[in-house]
């Protein structure tokens, strides 16, 4: 199935040389599995309904989570796999590129790179990249993308949604509208608070500047890395960020989750309050996709604990229960200060104890 809403942004930022971006589009469209065989009309017609549904969700989104979008803000795009591949190499770029340039800065060699050298590791962080989002391209239903120096945009995968819904056995209208009612619920939260997108974006930068380790520590790094992959490789806990990341470095990874966790789990209990009104066969769809989840063996689920897919489904519980006890406390109007300012997110150890936030918050 191939949809060709969606097409490569080119970049204008200063790039480093150390990954090869189209080369990595190119690896990911190579290795990605083929999508579901379907004809010319059904494709259309999948794009169409995807395309109705994101419509019909913004309505009742942003009545039960009280949050509006600015008139005609932010794009909803269909797309293929190979599409999602190129936006998020896309993103990728923008969101990675100022780090490397930053971390070049930092060197203290002043020995100039290899040309050679530096062509052929582009070349392989490149394809790293590319076989990185190829897995993931086949699994993603849906996104909002955030695009660092880009448009922000909702993605929905029509391959995926397709290929999900006969897997499932479940009505293809109601299991459309649903998947779009958590996906319009993150496209609110980026477009009703302003400051919220370029928040995470900062994070994450910061985050994987923090990440990265000096020529001068790699020595030790490695050998914290052999001490580190047994346990995370057992736990399914934040997957190479555990591998890599120092005491210190997990605590930021801390407040960092802490924020995917209340984005997704804001989004599920949105979809959960919604879905029963529109969607007649939501709790057969829930019980199905929930299961879903956890039917994931073999190589799948070490992929899953090595990308800290593991630790994103433990986001949409922990934050889900965070959203109700809040909400159930104080009401979705005093719930919904936490969209205030950075200072009002949830803190780690509120994500586990609601009643803290809303103490700090609210005294």
């Amino acid at each position: 199935m191939t949809s060709t809403e969606i097409a490569s942004q080119p970049s204008d930022i200063e790039t480093s040389g150390f990954v090869d971006w189209g080369f990595a589009k190119a690896t990911g469209r190579l290795l990605v599995q083929a999508g579901p065989k379907v004809q010319p009309g059904e494709a259309a017609e999948a794009v169409a309904s995807l395309r109705s549904a994101a419509q019909r969700s913004r309505g009742p989104v942003a009545e039960t989570a009280r949050m509006h979008s600015p008139e005609g803000a932010s794009a909803v795009l269909i797309v293929d796999r190979p599409g999602w591949i190129d936006a998020n190499v896309d993103s990728m770029q923008s969101m990675l590129e100022p780090v490397i340039m930053t971390m070049l800065a930092k060197r203290t060699s002043a020995t100039p790179d290899s040309p050679l050298l530096l062509g052929v590791g582009s070349k392989v962080t490149g394809a790293e990249v590319g076989a990185l989002t190829a897995f993931l391209a086949s699994r993603i239903l849906g996104q909002y993308d955030l695009a660092p120096d880009g448009t922000p945009r909702l993605l929905l995968v029509a391959p995926n949604v397709l290929h999900t819904e006969t897997e499932l056995g479940v009505d293809s209208d109601d299991f459309r509208l649903w998947i779009c009612l958590h996906e319009e619920t993150h496209r609110v939260q980026f477009t009703a608070v302003p400051w919220l997108r370029q928040h995470v974006i900062d994070s994450a930068r910061r985050l994987t500047l923090d990440l990265a380790p000096d020529p001068e520590q790699l020595g030790n790094r490695i050998l914290e890395i052999a001490r580190n992959l047994p346990d995370a490789l057992r736990s399914g806990g934040n997957g190479l960020a555990d591998i890599f990341a120092t005491a210190q470095q997990r605590a930021e990874i801390a407040k960092v989750t802490a924020i995917m966790a209340l984005l997704e789990g804001h989004a599920d209990v949105v979809m959960d309050d919604v879905g029963p009104a529109i969607v007649p066969s939501v709790e057969h769809i829930r019980a199905r996709f929930q299961q879903r989840r956890v039917d994931v063996t073999g190589l799948d689920k070490l992929f899953r604990r090595l990308l800290g897919l593991e630790a994103k489904m433990r986001q949409y519980r922990d934050g889900a229960a965070f959203v109700r006890a809040v909400t159930a406390q104080v009401g979705t109007d005093d719930f919904n200060a936490v969209w205030t300012s950075p200072e009002t997110l949830p803190l780690p150890e509120e994500i586990e104890n609601p009643t803290a936030w809303v103490k700090r918050v609210h005294g």
